[in-house]
């Protein structure tokens, strides 16, 4: 009998350089889009930094590619991929 391995979710970070002033009208972008679970204005090396989720890693590039990259004000990204996830106290089931 052949069993078919069901695939995850890819989940990655993609960090963003924005043109100076336009962090808020990027982050607000971003979150339009269903692969965006969530969208930060970050200090430091970049300006905002978005979690998205999509099916597999040819998604992953179509959006980036095809989406993401034609937003307005975008003018670099890098793309994280999650290998493993921890979780902190806080998203922890609650014992009863």
């Amino acid at each position: 009998m052949l069993t078919v391995k069901k695939s995850m979710a890819i989940l990655a970070y993609v960090l963003f350089k924005v043109a100076s002033g336009t962090e808020r009208d990027v982050a607000q972008k971003l979150i339009e889009f269903a692969e965006v679970v969530q969208a930060d204005i970050v200090f430091g090396e970049y300006d905002v930094i978005a979690r998205l989720t999509v099916e597999d890693l040819d998604k992953l590039e179509e959006f980036v590619s095809q989406s993401i990259r034609t937003v307005p004000n975008v003018l670099v990204t890098s793309t994280m991929i999650i290998s493993r996830e921890y979780k902190g106290k806080s998203f922890r089931p609650k014992n009863k």
